[in-house]
């Protein structure tokens, strides 16, 4: 039986999770949004994601502040940053902090999807069927 993968989206403008969530449940996965760093750190658990898909600029804690707490607690989810930043130092920080991408804004869909396929090479991923020719 298939186990989609779970994303959780962190993201302080609606349209942003909205559009998000609505492509990534379309595409199969499963997905959670939250509108603060705050609320998705409250979750659960955290790790009980598969990746997470996270602004930088937010009320709060940012994205990068996200980002590095996680990995400070030893967290092993894959972070896929999208934003409207296009710093160059904020975007090698993230990197460096252990970011698995860092896409701006806009983002297509595909180059969203190819993040999700690299940062969990060992899931099945929804739609990867569809890519294989049918007598393979």
């Amino acid at each position: 039986m298939f186990n989609p993968p779970v994303i959780a989206v962190v993201d302080d403008e609606e349209a942003i999770r909205d559009a998000l969530s609505d492509l990534l449940l379309v595409m199969g996965y499963t997905c959670r949004a939250f509108d603060r760093a705050e609320a998705f750190l409250a979750s659960d658990a955290p790790d009980r994601f598969d990746c997470l898909i996270t602004d930088i600029r937010m009320p709060g804690i940012s994205g990068l502040e996200l980002l590095q707490q996680l990995k400070a607690k030893g967290s092993t989810v894959p972070v896929i940053i999208v934003t409207s930043v296009t710093d160059p130092l904020i975007r090698s920080r993230a990197l460096e902090s252990g970011a698995h991408a860092y896409l701006t804004k806009p983002v297509t869909d595909d180059v969203l999807l190819q993040s999700l396929k690299t940062a969990l090479p060992d899931r099945d991923i929804p739609g990867d069927d569809e890519e294989r020719p049918a007598d393979a």
